[in-house]
This record gives structure tokens, C-alpha cells and sequence, in this order.
């Protein structure tokens, strides 16, 4: 079969033949139609990722849609390795493939799953948002902030507040349910001054695709304004600015900050599925918008390094479904 295949860690995947996997040994063979390029696949690949076996020559994609041998169209997630997404075939555990809802197309479908997961299962296994809460979205602008407006919005948030350094994009989120909005690209003082006002009106989940310097005049802030013995409960998911946090002690000891994270290893894997499934029975629904680039499969080594931040990269086998 034609895949997607990577020689060695750290290096882009090149267009190759690989050999064809069976089903078997209680596994279901999907024909692929599409997969996600994501931070995910891209850290595994390079085996920088906590989750990467190290396995080599590999085939990428964590997940993906396809249509299994009954002909029933799926979303699948977790193929067995060496058997990626990004393939003409994947293997995969039963339990790991979802039936796609017949007005969802396949392509969205594989785009929206993880970005979506991410701020559901943060909002609704993490943070247990409670219908009326506010939240603040701490890097939205990108995919997956974008979609965390939307779906706090769609989950019952009463307030949502969203940060971003594109101002355009920031402006847009508006439009998908955000309420207020605040720039990142502000100097530290101005950007930690609007940072207190939202704390001091009431902030109760904080929902972080950034973490580095806007994390730490966030948790400053909170500390600072926040009102006395509310917890406020910050879950991480992303670090798309690629620095640390320098976190005084005094931030934890003067607040009720809970923080926590969200992702592979914090949730555990039955109900991220679960999460996944709710993010696409509620795709059409719930009205949401994600921005898809369907790229050819065999064009995967120059796309590999496409940053996706505005339009979601889906590598496609050509099936149709």
C-alpha cells in the first residue's frame, strides 16, 4: 500500500510503499480516507512526544476516518504501530473506532476530532464546567482555540473570554461566541492590568493552548484580583509558545487556583473516545466551523511542515465516503 513513512525520528515523512496489514488477533483493517496532520502526530513522529513507542520505519497519524470491511464509515483513533493514519490501510481496535453521524463528511470529521477533544474533555472531564461559569480561553486564535470558543459556548458557558496575538483572527472570535477578547501583543503591564479586571468581575475555568509569559501574569492576576476563596480552575493543554513558567509559590498560597491538565495520560483513553464521539455527534447540530486544507497524500512531505494555525491540514487517500 502507499503511505506516509518515516525512516527515522525526526525526519519528514516521505511517499512510500509499505507492507499492507491484515486484520486479525481482534483487530478491524480500515480503508483510510482521511488524517489530521496535528502537533500530536507531528511530536510522535519525531519521538519528542511523552506518548512516542520509538518504533521505526513508522507510518504517522494518531487518528483518522475510513470505512471499515462491513462498510460501516468511521472515525478511528490510536491505529496499531506501526500502522499510522496516514496510510491507504490502518489497523485498529474496534473499541477505538467511532461511527461517523451520516451528515458529518469525512474530512471535517477527521480535522475537528482532536482539537475538539482537547477543549471538551478539558471543559467537561477536568474543569466540570457548570452551566453559567465564565471562561477564559488563553490562546484562541489558532484551530483549536478557535473551536474551545465555540464549544464552552455550546457546553453552556456563560461568559466566554478569549486571548490572542492575531488581531484579525482575535476579532473574528466574536462571531463564534466569544464576549471579550484581549490581545496578547499588549506590553506586560496593560495586558496584566485587563488580565485583573476579568479576574476581579469573575473567572471560574481557564482553559491554556500557550502556557510561557502570558501564563504567568494570568496566574499573577488571578492571585492578585480574584475574589477571595473562589476556585478558579486552570487546565492546560497546550504550549504553542514552546517556553517555561517561572511561578512564585505566593500565586498558590494567596489563591484558590486548582491547576491541572488535560490531554493522553490525564484523562484516561475510554473517555477520551466518549469525548470524541460527543465532539461529532454535536459538529453539524452545534454549527461548528473549523477551516480544513484537504491535501493529497502523496504530498505529505511538502505539507509535513505546514503550521495549520489557520486551516487544518488533512492528508487524503483519494477514497471517497
Amino acid at each position: 500500500m502507499k503511505a506516509a513513512l518515516v525512516k527515522e525520528p525526526g525526519a519528514t515523512p516521505v511517499y512510500a510503499d509499505f507492507a499492507e496489514p491484515a486484520a486479525g488477533d481482534g483487530l478491524a483493517r480500515v480503508k483510510v480516507i482521511a488524517s489530521a496532520l496535528s502537533h500530536v502526530t507531528k511530536s510522535r513522529a519525531s519521538g519528542k512526544h511523552y506518548s512516542a513507542s520509538g518504533m521505526m520505519p513508522l507510518v504517522p497519524g494518531i487518528d483518522g476516518t475510513g470505512i471499515l470491511e462491513d462498510g460501516t464509515r468511521v472515525y478511528f483513533v490510536l491505529p496499531e504501530i506501526p500502522f499510522g493514519g496516514m496510510a491507504e490501510y490502518a489497523i485498529v481496535k474496534p473499541a477505538r473506532c467511532i461511527p461517523l453521524p451520516a451528515d458529518l463528511d469525512a474530512v471535517t470529521a477527521a480535522a475537528i476530532a482532536i482539537p475538539g477533544m482537547s477543549s471538551w474533555a478539558a471543559l467537561v472531564e477536568r474543569a466540570n464546567l457548570v452551566k453559567g461559569e465564565t471562561v477564559l480561553i488563553n490562546g484562541a486564535t489558532g484551530v483549536s482555540g478557535r473551536l474551545a470558543v465555540q464549544i464552552a459556548r455550546y457546553l453552556g458557558a456563560g461568559k466566554v473570554i478569549a486571548t490572542g496575538r492575531n488581531a484579525q483572527a482575535l476579532q473574528s472570535l466574536h462571531a463564534l461566541g466569544a464576549d471579550v477578547t484581549i490581545s496578547l501583543s499588549q506590553d506586560d503591564a496593560t495586558l496584566a492590568h485587563e488580565f485583573e479586571a476579568q479576574f476581579q468581575a469573575g473567572i471560574d475555568v481557564v482553559l491554556d493552548y500557550v502556557w510561557g509569559p502570558s501564563v504567568e501574569l494570568l496566574l499573577a492576576a488571578a492571585a492578585k484580583a480574584a475574589p477571595e476563596a473562589v476556585p478558579i480552575r486552570f487546565v492546560q493543554i497546550g504550549a504553542v509558545s514552546g517556553q517555561p513558567v517561572s511561578l512564585a509559590a505566593a500565586v498558590l498560597r494567596s489563591s484558590s487556583i486548582e491547576l491541572k491538565g488535560s490531554g493522553i495520560g490525564s484523562v484516561p483513553m475510554p473517555r477520551i473516545q466518549h469525548v470524541i464521539e460527543q465532539v461529532l455527534n454535536a459538529t453539524v447540530p452545534g454549527g461548528f466551523k473549523i477551516a480544513t486544507k484537504p491535501v493529497p497524500l502523496a504530498q505529505v512531505e511538502a505539507h509535513w511542515a505546514d503550521d495549520g494555525s489557520q486551516a487544518r491540514i488533512v492528508f487524503t487517500t483519494g477514497l471517497q465516503g
